[in-house]
């Protein structure tokens, strides 16, 4: 198995991988320091697993799980706090790490990780913020900040502070990490329900959905009802 490790402390990284490499089937392809080095690396390697720090400055590791592309590395949580587990395992974690690592705990985690590779990575939880690596720059987006969302293919464009940034998640796999703030409004659409100023009418059942930037965001009549009861409920 080819794994990341990502830690904010050259020490916790150099501990981890002496530890790792007790595993013959493991081979640790690298180290990031933060978040956005994270997402290169995982974008240069294409590892199988992330042993990923919760607590890390500017940008923590939920919110890296959250920002990675769909079909992403397996992941495990490793931190020196045991109250970010909930959290860890409603982003789909594989297994919590409480430092300082015991060796017989990482033996079960690796097993873990051995049962689950062949597998796909289950989408993340709720994140506080999504890492975008667009144009040679890894811009830190708070997910409040978001208006909408527009999808191409593969690659979603995430539209916050008047930025239109380049995403590679498909629009569903990132609309089930924002969970119920954003909604689906068009087979390559959706807004973030706080943004909605007006909704206008449109021929055939459609709509236009203004947003307090002023930007309009298409609403097709398959998913104008379900927008509207959404609107009601806040």
């Amino acid at each position: 198995m080819r794994v990341l490790i990502v830690d904010d402390e050259a020490p916790a990284r150099a501990k981890l991988r002496r530890m790792l490499a007790a595993f013959a089937d493991v081979e640790v392809v690298g180290e990031a320091a933060d978040g956005a080095q994270a997402l290169r690396l995982v974008d240069q390697h294409a590892p199988d697993a992330l042993f990923l720090d919760v607590q890390m400055p500017e940008v923590s590791g939920l919110d890296v799980a959250a920002s990675l592309p769909d079909g992403a590395p397996a992941l495990v949580f490793v931190t020196a706090f045991d109250r970010y587990a909930l959290h860890a395992f409603d982003a789909s974690a594989i297994d919590y790490l409480l430092k300082p690592v015991e060796p017989e705990r990482l033996a079960r985690a690796v097993q873990r990780l051995r049962e689950r590779v062949a597998g796909a990575r289950p989408s993340s939880g709720v994140p506080a913020q999504l890492l975008i690596a667009d144009r040679g720059r890894t811009h830190v987006v708070r997910c409040a900040d978001i208006e909408w969302l527009q999808s191409a293919d593969n690659y979603v464009t995430v539209h916050a502070n008047g930025k239109a940034l380049l995403m590679r998640r498909t629009l569903s796999g990132l609309l089930a990490d924002l969970g119920d703030a954003f909604v689906r409004t068009h087979r390559s659409a959706a807004v973030a329900l706080a943004q909605i100023d007006s909704v206008r009418s449109r021929d055939k059942g459609d709509a236009t959905l203004v947003l307090r930037s002023g930007s309009d965001v298409p609403c097709s009549r398959q998913y104008r009802a379900q927008v509207l009861s959404r609107l009601e409920e806040i």
